[in-house]
């Protein structure tokens, strides 16, 4: 990627140097079972008795941030990719379908974090809160995608944050209400709705990229990197990582192929209004 770094973006709340609470006894290791777990049976185990949050000094208190050369540069990497995808959407939301744009924010916090969605852990990857309308990311979880999913580059980091920000405008537009309700209405479509409401975050992420394009921010193979980041944390790659053996049923964010097909027909399309995961069968899909 073509990018400099401007700052600390204005929608960026940096908590890495807060203090007040802590994860015990399971660190970022383990923490990408709880996640992986999570993702597999569509259940949050980042609440269970094996990770606690407990206060860690005066709650509350912020000291100077300590980072590594290399995740002072994820945190300008993820201002840098904030900022332009708002602007992006802040244009094509309201020119799409007539609604207004409110900027999300970005928490960087390390371990555990308050959310409005309750406490937020690392093991649960980033995840965006609609209540408080902000994403959650302890930047470690990029060593997790590079190490442990195979997805190194600064595209495949992209494409996790521009992923969570698919489910802002989905928050927006209403998207995830519509879901929630029709999943309390057809329990026993709950996991197909799911994969289509992720899919379509991953389409929403490929509209991001088809207009960096045209900004020349994109260079030769940042695509792949996108594409290879959307199939390593496929529902089926991750399943029979962990168990040996894929079950369709219990998908909550689909297949590699699926969302690496979606990110690609968002990124090849440049319009959102082909990202309808739920009227193309999405669910269905295997």
């Amino acid at each position: 990627m073509r990018w400099t770094s401007g700052g600390p973006s204005r929608n960026v709340e940096d908590r890495r140097g807060s203090s007040g609470m802590r994860l015990a006894p399971v660190g970022v290791g383990g923490g990408i079972i709880i996640l992986i777990l999570s993702l597999l049976f569509g259940r949050d185990f980042s609440t269970g008795p094996s990770t606690t949050a407990t206060p860690d000094s005066a709650p509350g208190t912020v000291a100077p941030i300590e980072e590594s050369p290399e995740e002072a540069r994820e945190a300008q990497l993820v201002s840098f990719v904030l900022d332009t995808a708002q602007v992006t959407w802040s244009h094509l939301v309201p020119q799409t379908w007539g609604v207004p744009w409110r900027d999300a924010k970005l928490v960087l916090y390390r371990q555990a974090t308050p959310t409005a969605c309750g406490i937020g852990q690392s093991g649960m990857g980033p995840f965006y809160c609609p209540v408080d309308q902000k994403v959650y990311i302890d930047l470690s979880f990029y060593d997790e995608l590079r190490d442990r999913f195979g997805a190194p580059g600064e595209f495949a980091e992209a494409y996790v944050l521009t992923h969570e920000l698919g489910h802002h405008v989905q928050h927006l537009l209403g998207t995830d209400a519509k879901v929630r309700e029709l999943q309390h209405q057809r329990p026993d479509l709950g996991n197909a709705l799911s994969v289509a409401l992720e899919l379509q975050a991953d389409c929403y992420s490929g509209i991001w990229a088809h207009y960096t394009a045209s900004e020349k921010i994109l260079e030769p193979g940042d695509i792949e990197e996108g594409l290879a980041a959307a199939s390593a944390v496929g529902d089926d790659r991750i399943q029979r990582s962990m168990t040996g053996h894929v079950d369709v049923d219990s998908f909550t964010h689909g297949s590699a192929a699926q969302r690496a097909a979606w990110f690609s027909r968002g990124f090849q399309s440049g319009d959102p209004r082909d990202c309808d995961t739920f009227s193309a069968g999405a669910p269905s899909e295997r």
